[in-house]
């Protein structure tokens, strides 16, 4: 055999040899846990990243505990972005919306092309240990993982202010537009399993209400207030900016069970199309964990506490603890207080983001403090109230689609004196297709509830008189 025959078969066995290891190496790391895979994937990436003349900027999901900015842009980017080197990618479509959603998988490549260079992106997933849970080695259950997200954006180094003063801008631009695109309103929940996840603690449905301001059984003098104070927030930003408050208003929707404030709150967030997150306040244990669900929440959304009347006991609990504040700072940190409650509508926690609208109601105005009430705190308070003869007629327009009737001016007088919810006279109208016998029933349901408040005024006329 030749020297050169020779030499090739050298070359050829080296290679298989090569190949083989290659091969029994991915054997044995296909079997590892997903954590030593992962560690073994970086350490080899960052081996040839070293030497190589790229540069790679990490873009992670969180900046402490704030929501990063470029991390989300580039997530919605990326979404429609597949490149011949993709293998896996994930799509989703959730009920009732109208497009796919697309993201990539975990550790795998996408490569785009942008005015003539070349950039390349990978999602990196993590799983760690988290933090705030306590370990027990007896407990075989005992191991918490959460997941630390981000991407990884390599191009060449000469790019690296092109990246920062041009690429980047363009990425978050561009996900604003789709994300307005794309956009289905939610409504938000705390999963509170997930406390020690910011990605993870509120979970989202598509919010399907369809109440307007043109549906609203409210006066249309109030609405037209509403209206124009919500236009006129979303335009102030830099107004704000200016002053140095934060870019936020208050709402306290105040007024009877039935009068209408859960689709006060859906029409809100379907005039500026904002998602809603619900805050049950009942289930926080402590002040850090409102800060957390403060932080996790998403710019131009509204946070909602309902029933905070129900929710807290303000004037027994929350001002005990206020003119007797706790010297342990750390017993301090593991109630809900009234001045964390404050701090997390006007201090500076509140301060987290833009363009969010916060929302208090109540059955009962007066059991609140009086220190939840001042402006810059609830900026405006709208009493809902019982149904009014405008409130009818709009009703009966939304379930009848009738605007004049021989018997609405009966209709109108009796309901002038008597207190009758707008969710009550929506109740007997859904009753009946006939609209001469939906809304006879509605008179006889009107003269039923005089005459149960007459009765009522009466009984506490009799006690007061035998005192």
């Amino acid at each position: 055999m030749s020297t050169s025959g020779e030499s090739n078969m050298a070359i050829a066995k080296t290679i298989i040899s090569a190949v083989g290891s290659a091969a029994a190496m991915a054997m044995v790391a296909h079997n590892l846990p997903p954590e030593v895979q992962d560690y073994l994937f970086f350490g080899i990436r960052n081996l040839f990243i070293k030497f190589s003349n790229q540069l790679t900027i990490v873009i992670d999901e969180f900046d402490g505990m704030v929501s990063n900015e470029v991390y989300e842009s580039a997530q919605i980017y990326l979404g429609s972005k597949l490149s011949p080197n993709t293998c896996r990618f994930k799509i989703s479509k959730p009920e009732k919306e109208k497009n796919f959603n697309m993201s990539m998988e975990r550790n795998e490549e996408v490569t785009d092309c942008f005015k003539g260079q070349k950039f390349k992106w990978i999602w990196v997933c993590r799983q760690v240990q988290s933090k705030d849970y306590f370990y027990n080695p007896r407990d075989m259950n005992s191991t918490l993982k959460s997941e630390v997200r981000s991407y990884e954006l390599t191009f060449h180094r000469k790019n690296n202010d092109f990246v920062l003063e041009c690429y980047l801008p363009y990425i978050i631009n561009k996900a604003k537009l789709r994300k307005q695109e794309i956009r289905t309103l939610k409504i938000h929940t705390v999963d509170y399993e997930n406390m020690h996840d910011l990605s993870a603690v509120w979970t989202p449905v598509n919010l399907d209400h369809p109440a307007t301001f043109e549906t609203l059984a409210m006066d249309v003098e109030q609405k037209e207030r509403i209206v124009k104070d919500l236009d006129r927030f979303v335009k102030r930003k830099e107004y704000y900016r200016k002053v140095g408050k934060a870019w936020k208003r208050g709402y306290l929707l105040y007024g009877p069970p039935g009068t209408g404030k859960s689709s006060l709150i859906a029409a809100m967030a379907n005039y500026l199309n904002f998602d809603i997150y619900d805050l049950e306040l009942t289930e926080v244990k402590k002040n850090t964990d409102l800060r957390r669900l403060l932080v996790a929440t998403a710019n131009k959304s509204i946070l909602v506490v309902e029933d905070i009347d129900a929710t807290i006991d303000l004037q027994e609990k929350l001002s005990s603890r206020v003119a007797a504040p706790s010297n342990d700072s750390h017993e301090e940190e593991s109630k809900v207080t009234l001045s964390g409650l404050l701090n997390f509508i006007d201090g500076l926690w509140s301060s987290f983001g833009d363009e969010r609208i916060i929302i208090f109601t109540t059955n009962h105005v007066e059991k609140l403090d009086p220190a939840l009430l001042r402006p810059g705190r609830m900026d405006v308070h709208v009493h809902m109230a019982y149904c009014t003869s405008c409130g009818f007629r709009l009703l009966a327009s939304n379930y009848l689609g009738i605007r004049e009737h021989q018997l609405f001016e009966e209709i109108e007088e009796l309901i002038g004196n008597t207190a009758v919810t707008p969710a009550e006279v929506a109740e007997q109208l859904m009753k009946e297709d006939e609209v001469d016998i939906a809304l006879k029933n509605l008179i006889e349901f009107l003269h039923k509830r005089r005459k149960e408040e007459e009765e009522t005024r009466l009984k506490v006329l009799k006690r007061k008189k035998n005192k």
